[in-house]
């Protein structure tokens, strides 16, 4: 009968027990000592086991976030090979997309090892005998709630997510995302806050932005575009515009600034009263703006020492009778031939 009795007491799988019960043939102790032995191991285990699988998954997090910090647009290469503004702003998109990249690691960690305390926890408490299915179940209905009630918050993270993996956009940076466009003054996982040209700020949800258009990345480029009259010689007009377009390429101010040799494209349009061309300079981040207004200035001295006019808008003025005068005058026979 007590052979009987302490065999049932192990049961199968408890190791340590079975072991304890044959070397000493006494229940109680080999009920105490998987108390005592089989128990805490289990749960070490548990925990070691835990530790390891958090550790593989941050090393591949912190291989991700390297490999992200090269960025994921290719380095701008200069063809004017000069140190000056436009290398400033590459050293500040690499400095940027690490810092960027890191801020994404660490996410990704956090996320990691809730999702492990979370799992490892559970299995901790089915070791110690705790009834886990009424925990597994709480979580679904909870996820599930979160799931429905909070679609447009996940959504939000979701994107937030990805924006700041993928580096669309940073502090800085001036974007149009269609409902507003502005400079970037913060981006968080789920919003993003801009100020516009007229200082009015707007905060985006990240999961309502659909497309996003970067005017400060890698590099830009000042669209000039210029009107004449028709009566002007455009062979003439367009020598000019190269002229001062290259003065600048050749300015000690502008070296940096302008990366490539500025381009006449020609005739773009025909209006009512003008005809237009066109100027390209490709410019280093966010530095259009100002290389165009200084552009335009340039042209409007040369062309007033060119003789060259800008068109003006026109009014024709018709002029109608008084009928009243139509009906006093005398009507005139025709004269016979």
């Amino acid at each position: 009968m007590f052979g009987l009795e302490t065999t049932a007491s192990c049961t199968a799988g408890e190791t340590i027990c079975e072991h304890v019960l044959r070397w000493t043939d006494n229940a109680a102790l080999a009920e105490a000592s998987d108390i005592l032995i089989g128990k805490p191991l289990a749960l070490v285990g548990l925990l070691l086991l835990g530790l390891v699988i958090r550790w593989v998954l941050h090393r591949l997090v912190d291989r991700i976030v390297l490999r992200a910090g090269t960025g994921v647009l290719p380095s701008t290469r200069f063809s004017r090979g000069r140190a000056g503004l436009a290398d400033a702003h590459e050293m500040v998109n690499a400095t940027r997309r690490v810092q960027r990249a890191k801020t994404m690691g660490d996410l990704l960690k956090s996320i990691v090892t809730g999702v492990l305390v979370a799992i490892v926890g559970t299995m901790m408490l089915s070791e110690l005998s705790v009834n886990i299915a009424p925990i597994i179940a709480s979580a679904g209905i909870i996820g599930l709630a979160l799931g429905f009630g909070a679609q447009s918050l996940v959504k939000d993270f979701l994107s937030g997510i990805f924006m700041i993996f993928e580096d669309q956009y940073g502090v800085g940076d001036v974007v149009d995302v269609g409902e507003a466009s502005g400079t970037v003054e913060a981006v968080s996982l789920r919003v993003t806050r801009l100020r516009d040209l007229n200082g009015t700020v707007w905060y985006v949800p990240n999961g309502e932005i659909l497309r996003v258009g970067n005017m400060s990345q890698n590099w830009s480029r000042a669209v000039v575009d210029i009107a004449v009259g028709y009566r002007e010689d455009l062979a003439r007009v367009q020598s000019v515009l190269r002229d001062v377009a290259h003065d600048m390429w050749d300015d000690e101010d502008y070296k940096g600034v302008i990366i490539e040799e500025p381009e006449v494209t020609g005739v773009e349009m025909f209006n009512t009263d003008s005809v237009t061309l066109r100027v390209l300079i490709k410019t280093a981040p966010m530095e259009q703006w100002a290389v165009a207004r200084e552009l335009r200035q340039r042209l409007k001295a040369r062309f007033d020492h060119e003789g060259i006019e800008l068109p003006l808008p026109t009014r024709v003025v018709w002029q109608r009778e008084d009928k009243r005068d139509q009906q006093a005058a005398p009507d005139v026979p025709p004269v016979a031939g």
